[in-house]
C-alpha cells in the first residue's frame, strides 16, 4: 500500500476524432522521433524490479522478434509530485498465448520529455519485460518536476511505441486552484462500444479515476453488438487474453494515453458479487476460487499503471490515497477484497426477514482498511475530500410490490460499516463519495444518520453510469420508482451511457454527466445531459 501526493494543469482542447486520428499517425511515426539532446542519465526504475544494474545485464533482443510489439498501447497512472508509473505490455497478439512473444526476458528503453517531438529528454532507462509478468513493464519514472506535462514512449530494437501524455501532481500541500478529473466504470466489451473513452481523449482533463468492472467474464455472446473472442476466464491465461482483448481498443488506449490514471477494481474482474474469498454461488470450493482470484489479481496488476506492489498469492494491497496540493485528496478504496459476504446469500432482500444485514461486525472494507481509512481522513487538510469507490453508499430502498427491498450487494447491505464510515467522513472538510457499478448516473446523499434517509444530508454522492454496460431493462422502471420514493436521491438516469467530468475549485466542485448517443457504434457523439454542483460547506448537491 503506499500514499500519493497529487496532480493538475491544462492542455490544448482538440477534436476527438482530430486526437485519434494523431494517435494513430504518432505510434506510426514515433519510430522516426528520437530527439536531438544528448541522453540523460538512467533515472526511474520498473515497479517490478526488474532494473538492469547496467546496459551489459539487459537481455539480448531476440532475432525472432516481430515488428510490434506494442499492440495494447501505453498508460501512466498514480501521479505524485515528482513521479508517474509508466506502463506497458509487450504483446504482438493480445489473444496468443504469451502474447505471441518468445518466452524470454525483453530489453525495454523508456523516455520520458518535455515535448512531444522528444527534443528535449528530461528522464530515461532500461528495464526488463520479464514472461512470468506477461511482459509487463511498471516504471516508477522519478526525478520530475512538479505539476508538470510531460510525454514518455517506450521502445525494444526497432520497435517503438505510441508516444502517452502525462503528468505529475502539484507539490504536497501546495496551493491549486483548479482540478479537472473524469470518472467512469463498467466497460462490458460486448455490450458495446466506447465512445466516451473516445471523449477522454479529447478532454482537457488532469486525471481520470476509473472505479472498476474495466473488463467482465462472462463468455462469448455470438448476438452481442461485439463478441468475446476468448473464453471465459477462469486461469491467468484465461484472463491475460481478456485483458488484452479490451486493451487493445483505440478508444480505450487513447484515453490512457490522454492522462494519467487512477484505478480500482470491482467484482468482474474476478467473477460476479464475489465477496473475499466467497465465489457467486456454490459451482467452485473456496480453495478453487482462491486459486481463480489469484489469477485474476495477477492479471489485473499486470494490466494497469499502478504505484502498488505485487500480488502476494491471492491478495493484493490496492487502496491508496492520491494527493492533489491543497485542493483535493482521493481515498482509493477496495470495497471486493476485504468484505463480508452479502448477508442472507442473496444479492437483492426483496422483504425476506434478513437480521444478519444488522451485523455491527460485517464489514465492507475490513478492518486494516477501515484503519488505514480513518489515518488518511484525520490527516488531509484537503479543502475537498473525494472517496473514490465502487458501490452505492446513500440509502436506496426498492419498491417491490407490498414489500421493500435493498440491494444487498452495495452498502445498503452493510449499514453499521456504512455508518462508521459517514462517521469518519464528517470530521473532515467537504468529503464527497464518488462511485460506480451500477450501470445508471445519479446524485444522491448520505444522511446524517444512515438508518434515517429522512435526516439531513451529510455527504454528497456522485454515481457514474457505465462505459458500455446495459443497465437490466427490466429493471429500469423499478429505479425510476425508486428514484421518486427515496428521499436519498436528488437525480437518476439509467438509460444512457457515458461517464462524469468534473472540475474542482476550492469554492465548488461541479460535475457533468456526459452521454453518448449510442454504444452500437465506435464514433457516436458525446454531449452533457445534466450538470450538478456540490458547493464548498455544503452537503446539498444543486442541479445547474
Amino acid at each position: 500500500m503506499t500514499t500519493s501526493e497529487p496532480h493538475r494543469p491544462p492542455a490544448p482542447v482538440i477534436g476527438r476524432r482530430t486526437f485519434l486520428a494523431g494517435v494513430v499517425a504518432t505510434a506510426l511515426a514515433a519510430g522516426c522521433s528520437n530527439g536531438d539532446g544528448d541522453d540523460p542519465e538512467p533515472t526511474g526504475g520498473s515497479g517490478d524490479g526488474a532494473v538492469p544494474e547496467t546496459a551489459a545485464d539487459l537481455p539480448p533482443v531476440p532475432t525472432d522478434l516481430p515488428a510490434d510489439v506494442f499492440a495494447l498501447g501505453v498508460a501512466s497512472g498514480d501521479p505524485l509530485p515528482d513521479s508517474v508509473i509508466l506502463w506497458t505490455r509487450l504483446v504482438n497478439d493480445p489473444l496468443a498465448d504469451g502474447g505471441g512473444l518468445p518466452e524470454q526476458p525483453l530489453p525495454v528503453r523508456w523516455e520520458v520529455a518535455a515535448d512531444e517531438r522528444f527534443d528535449d529528454v528530461v528522464a530515461s532507462g532500461d528495464a526488463v519485460a520479464e514472461p512470468a509478468l506477461a511482459h509487463a513493464v511498471h516504471v516508477d519514472a522519478s526525478g520530475l518536476e512538479a505539476d508538470t506535462w510531460y510525454w514518455y514512449r517506450f521502445s525494444v530494437g526497432e520497435s517503438t511505441s505510441a508516444v502517452g501524455r502525462t503528468r505529475t501532481a502539484p507539490e504536497a500541500g501546495g496551493q491549486v486552484e483548479r482540478l479537472r478529473f473524469a470518472f467512469a466504470s463498467c466497460q462490458n466489451f460486448q455490450h458495446g462500444y466506447w465512445p466516451a473513452h473516445a471523449q477522454i481523449a479529447a478532454d482537457d482533463i488532469d486525471l481520470v479515476l476509473f472505479l472498476g468492472d474495466y473488463i467482465y467474464e462472462s463468455a462469448p455472446d455470438p448476438d452481442a453488438v461485439r463478441t468475446h473472442q476468448a473464453g471465459a476466464p477462469v486461469d491467468l491465461a484465461g484472463y491475460r487474453r481478456r485483458y488484452g482483448e479490451y486493451k487493445a481498443d483505440a478508444a480505450l488506449q487513447a484515453a490512457h494515453a490522454r492522462a494519467p490514471w487512477v484505478c480500482t477494481w470491482d467484482d468482474h474482474e474476478v467473477e460476479n458479487n464475489y465477496a473475499d474469498d466467497v465465489p457467486d454461488g456454490d459451482a467452485v470450493s473456496r480453495e478453487a476460487f482462491a486459486e481463480r482470484r489469484a489469477a485474476a489479481y495477477q492479471a489485473y496488476y499486470e494490466h494497469m499503471p499502478l504505484r502498488v506492489e505485487q500480488p502476494d498469492g491471492a491478495d493484493l494491497t490496492l487502496y491508496r490515497a492520491v494527493d492533489w496540493g491543497d485542493l483535493a485528496r482521493f481515498y482509493v478504496l477496495d470495497g471486493r477484497q476485504y468484505r463480508s459476504d452479502q448477508a442472507c446469500d442473496v444479492p437483492l432482500d426483496v422483504g425476506v426477514s434478513c437480521a444478519e444485514v444488522a451485523d455491527d461486525d460485517r464489514t465492507m472494507l475490513g478492518d486494516e482498511q477501515e484503519a488505514w481509512l480513518a489515518d488518511e481522513l484525520d490527516g488531509s487538510d484537503a479543502t475537498w475530500n473525494v472517496v473514490a469507490q465502487q458501490t452505492i453508499v446513500s440509502k436506496i430502498t426498492l419498491p417491490l410490490g407490498s414489500n421493500e427491498g435493498l440491494n444487498l450487494d452495495q452498502w445498503d447491505g452493510y449499514p453499521a460499516a456504512r455508518a462508521r464510515l459517514v462517521e469518519r467522513l464528517r470530521e473532515v472538510d467537504n468529503p464527497v463519495v464518488i462511485t460506480g457499478d451500477i450501470h445508471a448516473s445519479g446524485v444522491g446523499v448520505i444522511t446524517d444518520d444512515p438508518a434515517d434517509a429522512s435526516t439531513p444530508a451529510a455527504v454528497p454522492e456522485l454515481v457514474g453510469t457505465s462505459i458500455s454496460s446495459r443497465f437490466p431493462p427490466d429493471l429500469v422502471a423499478l429505479v425510476e420508482r425508486a428514484a421518486a420514493a427515496s428521499p436519498t436521491i436528488r437525480y437518476a438516469e439509467p438509460h444512457k451511457r457515458g461517464y462524469v467530468l468534473c472540475e474542482v475549485t476550492s469554492d465548488a466542485l461541479e460535475a457533468s454527466f456526459r452521454y453518448a448517443s449510442t454504444v452500437a457504434t465506435a464514433d457516436a457523439e458525446v454531449t452533457t445531459g445534466a450538470r450538478w454542483v456540490i458547493r464548498a460547506g455544503d452537503p446539498e448537491p444543486r442541479a445547474l
